[in-house]
């Protein structure tokens, strides 16, 4: 049946994305034709949270330690978005693509069903 999972960010910077993911996060990748990169992504997991506005949809990044992640990826040039917070669920941050979207990062509390 469904055997993956494909997410997609629109981006105003393509190219600066991709190479982000590709040179920043060293993501592995193949290549789909015409330089359009498809990158492996870690084990992942979907959650429904619900909301009184416009459906939407949110990419989050999970991470080990969140400091340390914070520290590597700054080293690297990222920009972050906002400081670590600590959350019932755990400490969440963010960071800022080159084409200007935003994606969450967080050191999970709750078990991970990437685990089951």
């Amino acid at each position: 049946m469904i055997n993956g999972a494909h997410v997609i960010i629109h981006s105003r910077d393509a190219e600066a994305d991709r190479a982000f993911l590709r040179d920043v996060l060293e993501y592995p990748h193949v290549d789909a034709g015409g330089g359009w990169l498809i990158f492996r992504l870690p084990p992942a997991e979907i959650a429904v949270h619900p909301t009184d506005g416009p459906p939407a949809q949110q990419l989050y990044l999970m991470c080990d330690d969140v400091a340390t992640t914070v520290r590597e990826l700054a080293a690297r040039g990222v920009e972050f978005t906002r400081p670590v917070t600590d959350e019932r669920w755990g400490r969440l941050t963010g960071f800022r693509l080159p084409g200007g979207g935003e994606v969450g990062l967080y050191e999970p509390r709750h078990e991970r069903a990437t685990d089951l």
